[in-house]
């Protein structure tokens, strides 16, 4: 009888044993499908969020080099031109200018004076020279003493309430507001022209278009960045835990019979 009670007390033992891992189990297959869900919700709303506030656009000519090429792929926040402010690289469309759409940069808004040039060449606003880190100055027809002025085209234009003063990065290569001074608005463009702010180049490289310091301290400041990074670490975050919930079983069932095989021995 001694040795049935010892039998019946062993199998109880393996049997709660056996109910403590299947609980284990239990609750970690529980967790890993959470987390899989949690994941394609992340992944999956990011890029639909992404798709919301972006919209990508192919740079068709060299006007914007050095800071983007020809043929790059962009992501222009979709955004309200009363949102753009100084120094934005920017999408927009006018008839006047062409059919399609358009990528300059933003020197000057309603009320700014803009001229070209001041001492040493520099683009002046508001009588304040700004330093252009971004522009590409290199002109055939630039002075022989190696000056490098902002613009071969002299100008002086005041801005109009509700308009943008557009240049393209490369001065020499760029048909911008220069080249529409003659026209009503003097080569500006009204805010509402605007389809969206460049965050970022997405392709062949993939960075961050940054905001100029030269505005930083004028009236309205720079722009922040969009939502991007933000949606690429849900994105990220989202794919790392569906990866890890999909891999919780197999690596489960691996410990299992790997334990299984120790008590065995």
């Amino acid at each position: 009888m001694g040795g049935t009670q010892d039998s019946r007390t062993q199998d109880g033992s393996t049997q709660g044993a056996r109910g403590s891992g299947g609980g284990r189990r239990g609750a970690g297959s529980v967790l890993s499908g959470i987390a899989v869900a949690v994941g394609f919700v992340l992944f999956l709303g990011a890029f639909v969020w992404g798709a919301v506030v972006y919209q990508p656009f192919t740079v068709p000519t060299d006007s914007m080099v050095p800071t983007v090429r020809p043929g790059d792929r962009v992501l222009a926040q979709r955004i309200d031109g009363a949102e753009v402010r100084r120094g934005d690289v920017v999408v927009f469309t006018d008839t006047r200018w062409a059919d399609s759409p358009m990528v300059k940069r933003v020197v000057g808004v309603g009320g700014d004076t803009v001229k070209c040039c001041g001492a040493g060449g520099r683009l002046t606003l508001n009588g304040r020279e700004l330093d252009e880190p971004y522009a590409d100055l290199d002109d055939p027809g630039a002075a022989a003493n190696g000056l490098r002025p902002a613009s071969q085209t002299p100008f002086e234009v005041t801005v109009p309430e509700g308009n943008l003063f557009l240049l393209g990065d490369r001065r020499s290569a760029s048909l911008d507001s220069r080249a529409h001074l003659q026209e009503a608005g003097q080569g500006t463009v009204p805010r509402s022209a605007v389809r969206g702010r460049v965050d970022a180049l997405a392709w062949p490289s993939a960075t961050m278009v940054g905001r100029p310091a030269a505005y930083a301290d004028l009236p309205g400041g720079t722009s922040r960045p969009g939502p991007l990074r933000i949606q690429l670490a849900a994105a990220a975050a989202g794919a790392a835990l569906v990866l890890l919930g999909c891999a919780y079983g197999p690596l489960a069932r691996v410990l299992a019979r790997r334990k299984a095989a120790a008590g065995a021995r």
